[in-house]
């Protein structure tokens, strides 16, 4: 019997292939940022210095990160997808190697700046290349491949972290990155196809102007929002003095790169509705996501008295709920748009996340693991649907221009409602006592249960049913005819 699936909703097996290649090597990016995040306390232990010394482990990497992203456009059209995706591959590798031999928190600190400097490469690039394979058809269901780094290592990262901590040396924390940077080299440079610039074309200069306005400007932004969760808010100077600078450097890219043919960053795509809509959601998906990832290990451990291993368990049924949705999550996008899931994704975040604003120490452990478990359907049931949305009606060379602002806006929305979480966390739990604290956290989990709210309402201007179905039978009409059997090659895995 005939499929009842479009030929265009289906996956093309060489955008799997790609999708496969790419997501080995992103799966260390996601496994370092979540297994660090665990062991803060320890590695400040280790090596004799204080929290807000050994914070710098992850700011400096997050400020690299923010620094590079900008960069993935102008690399991808000058040195292409495979050489700039092996290139910051192996950056990251080196940065992973050099992390677990520091002998100080300087070298320590040192050395994650390298790693975000490849991992900053690394994430736009697995999406735009994915993206651009797919040419517009399946984007719902070509979204779940790319967001699998994403999905999988809020799950199985604070285990393996918390594993490592409890019996192992934090060195060995950036050893498990190790594997998946060799694995995914082999790969890359054995199916990858290669897919230089053609030599007689003019290759592109870097827009060094826009680089040297847009690269701070994001990376204050990024140190002002993490300087204020570590301070009592955002009104001391060390706060306010990066966000200024951050939101001055951002005004003025925004004025040039207007006025500039070719920016490093297209930002008049905002102007689009599928960039434009999905980029806001996903600002504020980074408070929903981010900033309740900051409270649940937080209120496991200091509630109710876990370990970091024993956190990293906890979260586990959240982790796997989203697993659950993405599968679904995905081709529906593809049939119905982004739009209708969305909304309904966030508004399960939101009734999940009210539980957690009544719970304290002596709350139902497995009743909670239901509630997480439901709120991580919830949570893929968003991711799916709002990056899928990033990438609609768009053509070739704007998906890289997409995959960087929908990138960054998720990245700052993340640190912004990390920052505001917990401000609200410790401005909440200054009383004394463990009743100070608990309600601390009720407080914190209502913040987190309104942002989710807030973002439900934006989702109305996501594309819906028929701007989708539009858009991949467009692509659909659009894209090369198949090669008739002997008679040349097929389609290049990787090709720009």
């Amino acid at each position: 019997m005939a499929s009842d699936t479009p030929v265009h909703d289906k996956v093309d097996p060489q955008v799997l292939k790609t999708a496969l290649i790419l997501v080995v090597g992103a799966l260390a990016v996601v496994f370092d940022t979540t297994i660090v995040s665990v062991a803060l306390h320890q590695l400040a232990t280790s090596l004799d210095v204080s929290v807000s010394t050994i914070q710098w482990v992850s700011t400096g990497y997050m400020l690299a990160l923010g620094v590079t992203v900008p960069l993935s456009t102008w690399a991808l059209s000058r040195f292409g997808g495979k050489r700039v995706w092996m290139f910051a591959l192996t950056v990251f590798l080196v940065g992973s190697v050099g992390s677990s031999l520091a002998w100080s928190a300087g070298s320590l600190i040192g050395w994650r700046v390298v790693q975000g400097l490849g991992g900053g490469l690394m994430l736009p690039v697995m999406t735009t290349l994915i993206m651009q394979a797919a040419g517009g058809r399946a984007l719902g269901r070509t979204t779940t491949w790319v967001a699998l780094p994403a999905l999988l290592g809020p799950i199985l990262g604070p285990l393996v972290g918390g594993a490592i901590i409890t019996d192992l040396s934090w060195r060995f924390m950036f050893w498990v990155n190790v594997p998946f940077c060799l694995v995914g080299l082999l790969l890359a440079h054995r199916y990858l196809a290669e897919d230089s610039p053609d030599a007689s074309v003019t290759p592109p200069r870097l827009d060094v102007r826009g680089l040297a306005l847009l690269a701070p400007g994001i990376a204050a932004v990024i140190l002002g929002l993490s300087n204020a969760g570590s301070a009592d808010g955002f009104g001391h100077p060390d706060v306010i003095a990066p966000l200024a600078a951050g939101v001055a450097f951002l005004v003025a890219f925004t004025v040039y790169a207007l006025r500039r043919r070719d920016p490093l960053v297209d930002i008049r795509l905002l102007a689009a509705r599928s960039v434009g809509s999905s980029s806001s959601v996903l600002f504020l998906s980074g408070f929903s996501l981010f900033g309740a990832m900051l409270l649940l290990p937080l209120y496991y451990q200091e509630v109710r008295g876990a370990s970091a291993l024993a956190a990293g368990l906890m979260l586990v049924p959240q982790g796997v709920g989203t697993l659950l949705s993405r599968q679904i999550a995905g081709p529906l996008t593809d049939r119905i748009g982004a739009r209708s899931i969305a909304v309904v994704g966030f508004l399960i975040v939101a009734a999940a996340t009210v539980p957690f604003s009544f719970v304290d120490a002596t709350s139902n452990g497995w009743l909670l693991a239901l509630w997480l478990l439901v709120r991580g359907v919830g949570l893929g049931a968003v991711t799916m649907p709002v990056m899928t949305a990033s990438y609609v009606g768009l053509d070739r060379a704007q998906i890289a221009h997409s995959s960087v602002l929908t990138r960054t806006a998720q990245q700052i929305g993340g640190s912004f409602g990390t920052a505001v979480l917990a401000v609200v966390l410790e401005q909440s739990i200054s009383g004394a006592g463990t009743g100070a604290v608990v309600s601390g956290f009720h407080m914190a989990f209502w913040w987190a249960t309104g942002f989710s709210l807030v973002a439900t309402a934006l989702c109305v201007w996501l594309p819906g049913r028929h701007q989708v179905r539009n858009a991949a039978a467009a692509a659909a009409l659009a894209a090369p005819r198949p090669t008739p059997a002997g008679g040349g090659a097929g389609p290049v895995v990787g090709a720009p």
